[in-house]
């Protein structure tokens, strides 16, 4: 019989705690940042993003790990099932309602761009269709990108779709010493893949816009594999080992880590700090690969249990939808519209965020995720067809304004 995997989809790949408060925690902190550098707040908050590619990376490998380890082979349809339940719901529902929004309130530029990017958005390229449209990520967070922000999500996508093909090559043996081998070669194909990752930042940056390295899914997959690095047993034991006979450089080790990431985010800057590009986001990356496998290997110690505090768990499990609204939110309610500036303004586009991410994930996302047999088998298959679909629907039949007219007449003027 198969083991049901669905249940533990966003585990830790650990033996010893099915659920750790510490890494929603991390996912608390992570969305935090991203909204502070989004409203003026934090320099480095985008390296939040970061983050979440190495906990998804992590979280991803040790499922698919799992599953290996159990069955012998990885069942693809089975898994981007699962992943299909966990992220379209809440992103169809902020597509469609942010839409409608732009196209009723939202000024012509902004619904051009909005209904231009969309069907990018829904086949989960977004990400290249802003770099083929030299729309630079500097810059273009203004009010003619209300979907820009989502090209982390198409990274972490285009990751769901590629990293599981190569687990399950590599699987593909079976039997219990091919199980073992499949975890040293799931090791040694994420460190190969994440240094010619790296290597590639390293040599197609451009210093003058970063934008190319910065989004692009080949030159940022190194964080998402070195998640995946520290979910493979032969670092996971090395960690176990670790925490269990030299705890104190462990929880050492765990806070050196915390407290690299805390300067990077203080001083970090994307537009100028080209040493980025050249190690620094490697060595930010690293270091939410340490933090994130202490935390999942000692629990017990000090950073763990601060990142498992309260505000910042339920942050966490908020976090997707509260990254899907929060962009749209500041774009629509930006300090022209409300009239509000500073920390009030903050507050303001904070507070309408978390209300829709709330709603959503506890309307939305949860119900479909754990509780509605419909959106498995068949009858899942055929809702998925429907709501894209019906986006694709959306893109047509939403009306574009007309481009500004040009006076052709004024340029023969003197």
């Amino acid at each position: 019989m198969r083991p049901d995997l669905s249940a533990v989809a966003d585990r830790p790949p650990s033996g010893r705690r099915g659920h750790l408060a510490a890494l929603d925690g991390l996912r608390g902190a992570a969305v935090v940042g991203v909204l502070l550098f989004h409203t003026g707040h934090l320099a480095g908050g985008f390296l939040g993003v970061d983050l979440f590619f190495v906990l998804s990376g992590y979280l991803i490998t040790g499922l698919l790990l799992r599953e290996v380890a159990a069955t012998g082979r990885v069942d693809l349809l089975a898994f981007w099932g699962r992943r299909l339940r966990r992220l379209l719901p809440a992103l169809a529902l902020m597509l469609v309602c942010v839409t409608l929004a732009v196209r009723a309130a939202g000024p012509p530029g902004l619904v051009r761009s909005t209904l231009a990017d969309g069907p990018w958005v829904q086949a989960n390229l977004v990400n290249w269709h802003l770099l083929a449209s030299s729309a630079g990520y500097w810059d273009r967070f203004g009010e003619e990108r209300v979907f820009g922000h989502l090209w982390s999500i198409a990274v972490e996508e285009q990751f769901y779709l590629l990293w599981p093909l190569l687990l399950a090559l590599a699987a593909l043996s079976g039997g219990r010493i091919a199980r073992r081998g499949t975890a040293t070669a799931v090791a040694v194909l994420a460190a190969c893949l994440g240094t010619a990752s790296v290597l590639a930042m390293a040599l197609l940056v451009d210093p003058a816009d970063p934008t190319r390295v910065y989004t692009g899914t080949d030159t940022r997959a190194f964080s998402l594999l070195l998640g995946a690095l520290a979910a493979a047993p032969p670092v996971r034991e090395r960690l176990d080992r670790l925490a269990d006979r030299a705890p104190r450089a462990a929880a050492a080790a765990t806070a050196l880590a915390a407290a690299v990431i805390a300067v990077l985010w203080l001083i970090a800057d994307g537009t100028t700090a080209t040493w980025l590009y050249g190690g620094g986001l490697f060595v930010h990356a690293l270091a939410c690969t340490v933090l994130i496998g202490l935390c999942a290997r000692a629990p017990e110690g000090l950073v763990a249990r601060v990142l498992a505090a309260g505000p910042l768990r339920w942050a966490g499990t908020i976090s997707y939808s509260l990254y899907l609204w929060h962009w749209p939110v500041i774009v629509l309610l930006s300090p022209e519209a409300t009239g509000l500036t500073g920390w009030w303004w903050t507050a303001a586009v904070c507070a309408v965020s978390v209300a829709l991410a709330a709603l959503s994930t506890h309307l939305v996302e949860d119900p479909i995720r754990f509780r509605a047999r419909w959106a498995t088998g068949r009858r899942g298959a055929a809702a998925f067809a429907a709501v894209m679909v019906a986006l694709a629907v959306l893109w047509a039949a939403v009306p574009v304004p007309a481009p500004p007219a040009v006076d052709v007449t004024a340029l023969d003027r003197p």
